[in-house]
């Protein structure tokens, strides 16, 4: 389905965050992050190939770091939805099979 790929940067965004804040575990988070970049890079692979999904997995890691500076303006969970918003939206338009 095209629109999983999207889904799953959604949820490596939030849920790494949510994993990390609930745990106390960084890498943990990391971990939940990667597991679900990865498997967005997939999706996207196979539905844009390569270079287009290269780009979106660009955007999506991009995204996680600049959540940290908007935390300090936004708040940290305003910051990680604005970021998996932008990551999302982003995704369905570029990153579907056409």
């Amino acid at each position: 389905m095209s629109f999983l790929p999207s889904a799953l940067a959604g949820a490596g965004l939030i849920g790494g965050f949510a994993t990390a804040s609930a745990t106390k575990n960084r890498p943990l988070g990391g971990a939940v992050l990667a597991a679900a970049g990865t498997g967005a890079f997939l999706g996207w692979k196979n539905n844009v190939g390569a270079p287009k999904a290269a780009a979106l997995t660009g955007l999506y890691l991009a995204a996680f770091g600049a959540s940290h500076p908007l935390a300090k303006k936004l708040g940290a969970w305003p910051a990680v939805n604005t970021v998996t918003a932008v990551v999302m939206l982003t995704s369905l338009v570029a990153g579907r099979r056409k």
